[in-house]
């Protein structure tokens, strides 16, 4: 699986990758949208929230069963209910998710580059991302260009906890010093970008909301303390590929990271 001297890119999957409004919209035919809306919010916070705790805990439980429970736990926090076979049906349909528009073109473009290698990285166990990405009508029709699949599973523990994203680097032949500095994890999720700036990787926070505050909507300050900010702020795959090639390819310029984001030390990453 190494990818030698080539640049990697390793991809969120959920929330970067892959939309989750169609769970959205089947929480709705339960609850209606206001509800729906609640319900999502809900479960996607303890999602998170139960994999850093089992992280600080030294427990794995494979994200299929803390997604499942998770749900169940956001329902029982909005006095709500929903059937088995009708929870099970909700995480079926992270089966068939749908991309966002700006994957499409982002991997079409990365595909006729042969100097990067790309791979998906996910919390999920080895079985939910191989079903995600394969039977995902739009994803799977890109499915080619990924390298490997690389999950938690192995390493059991969850972003960001440091031995993911080595784990990561074992993976893709990249754990040698100043490996790290050629991996560049591509995210939605901005806890995941301060976990892989903390061991040296670069990080583009794929921005779709498009704040105002700050640099671009970052707001998470946690990087002040730890690693700094993503290296760039980007819209879409679309745009975080471009911004890598020019940066791999020596084209420079500079992002819409801006300096605020990332002070010298910050943008080599821990020595």
């Amino acid at each position: 699986m190494s990818s030698g001297n080539k640049t990697v890119i390793a991809f969120d999957l959920y929330g970067t990758l892959l939309s989750t409004e169609s769970i959205a919209k089947e929480l709705a035919t339960h609850f209606g949208d206001e509800k729906a809306q609640s319900v999502a919010g809900l479960w996607r916070r303890f999602q998170l929230e139960y994999t850093w705790r089992m992280n600080s805990m030294g427990i794995y439980k494979p994200f299929s069963d803390i997604t499942n429970t998770s749900l169940r736990h956001a329902l029982d926090e909005l006095s709500l209910s929903l059937s088995d076979p009708d929870i099970s049906a909700l995480m079926k349909a992270y089966d068939s998710l749908g991309t966002f528009p700006d994957v499409a073109p982002g991997l079409k473009a990365l595909a006729s580059d042969p100097s990067i290698d790309a791979y998906v990285f996910s919390n999920g166990t080895d079985a939910m991302v191989s079903s995600s990405v394969n039977q995902s009508p739009s994803l799977s029709t890109h499915a080619s260009v990924f390298k490997a699949l690389v999950t938690v599973e192995e390493v059991k523990a969850y972003k960001p906890h440091p031995n993911v994203y080595t784990h990561l680097a074992e993976k893709v032949g990249k754990s040698k010093a100043g490996g790290m500095g050629d991996i560049w994890l591509v995210s939605g999720n901005p806890f995941d970008i301060v976990g892989a700036r903390a061991v040296g990787m670069q990080a583009a926070w794929i921005d779709r909301a498009g704040g105002h505050h700050g640099e671009g909507g970052w707001t998470d300050k946690l990087g002040e303390l730890a690693s700094g900010g993503p290296t760039v702020i980007v819209k879409g795959v679309d745009e975080a590929l471009n911004e890598i090639q020019k940066r791999t390819k020596g084209e420079g310029g500079k992002s819409r990271a801006g300096a605020g984001l990332n002070n010298e030390a910050a943008a080599m990453g821990p020595g």
